[in-house]
């Protein structure tokens, strides 16, 4: 499931307060191994995801990065024309040491069978922050700065391209089996923007990383991409795409899952209303991508309300039990 350790876990919210920030867990390597481990543990889920965030990369380019509580990020300063050459050139991979012991840690005591996934965030998602300082509704000023000074935007995305890249080829290095990459505001672009913010950068970032790492396994998530997912994937040779609980599912079987795999759909919130709903829900996704190349996953993250009774009950209805 997406964000698996989570603020639903209680062992996480132990491990949290035992860290001091959320940036301190993220970078303490024997903390960022524990909670990938917990949701394993207790679940027996198919796979790991490595315990980070995707705003470490902003961090590694320069910016200032921190999680007020109840607020969430904060960066400094916001990337613009006077700025943008600070944070566009600057990758420095030192100041993610602590992520890479993270994952050979993770990597040395997950069990032989449990897949373990690395992630970086996407350049146009990534880029939303860094240029808005902080979360928004609509990503108003990383769309305004595309469209007024689409120069100043490209500068930004390509060093996030080129810092993707080599974030990623380190993940492999140090022991995860495949990444994703969380474009997690990609569907607020029309058409000619989302071809130039999300398709060619995310291609770049493949072929980047396969030219290190050429049996590199990639998952992409585009989230809320809609019908352009088909042109995505056109475009992008991912090993599998990541569907967002508003995605069609007889599009995705048929337009979709027919050329590669898929990973998904189940609504978050279905998780926190549980009951018929919830198995409803679960039987609908398993009904719709059984008989092709398919990962069982939620559509977005899972909510810290989300009581694990309903977690439990979820993956009992997956497995069949």
């Amino acid at each position: 499931m997406m964000r698996q350790a989570g603020r639903y876990l209680p062992e996480y919210r132990a491990t949290r307060e035992q860290a001091g920030s959320f940036l301190d867990l993220c970078f303490n390597p024997k903390l960022a191994a524990e909670v990938t481990f917990q949701p394993i543990r207790r679940f027996g889920f198919d796979a790991a995801i490595l315990f980070s965030d995707i705003l470490v990369v902003p961090h590694a380019l320069g910016q200032t990065v921190s999680f007020a509580a109840g607020e969430g990020p904060r960066l400094a300063p916001r990337v613009d024309r006077d700025n943008v050459g600070r944070f566009s050139g600057s990758f420095d991979q030192a100041k993610l040491a602590a992520v890479f012991e993270a994952v050979r840690l993770i990597r040395a005591g997950l069990p032989a069978e449990t897949t373990f996934l690395g992630f970086c965030g996407a350049p146009w998602t990534v880029a939303t922050y860094m240029v808005a300082g902080e979360g928004t509704s609509d990503q108003g000023p990383a769309r305004s700065l595309a469209y007024r000074d689409p120069e100043t935007m490209q500068r930004l995305i390509d060093g996030l391209v080129d810092a993707s890249i080599a974030y990623l080829i380190e993940q492999f290095r140090a022991g995860v089996d495949a990444v994703q990459v969380f474009d997690t505001w990609a569907g607020i672009l029309p058409p000619a923007e989302f071809d130039r913010w999300v398709i060619a950068p995310t291609a770049r970032i493949v072929a980047g990383v396969r030219a290190a790492v050429p049996d590199a396994k990639i998952i992409a998530f585009p989230r809320g991409a809609g019908t352009q997912l088909e042109r995505f994937i056109d475009k992008v040779p991912v090993n599998a795409v990541g569907l967002d609980w508003t995605m069609d599912l007889t599009f995705a079987r048929e337009r979709i899952q027919s050329r590669v795999a898929v990973q998904g759909n189940l609504d978050p919130l279905l998780l926190v209303a549980g009951g018929d709903a919830l198995d409803r829900g679960v039987d609908a996704v398993m009904e719709a991508f059984r008989d092709g190349p398919f990962i069982f996953n939620l559509g977005h993250g899972i909510t810290p309300e989300a009581p694990i009774a309903n977690v439990e009950r979820m993956l009992a209805r997956v497995r069949g039990g």
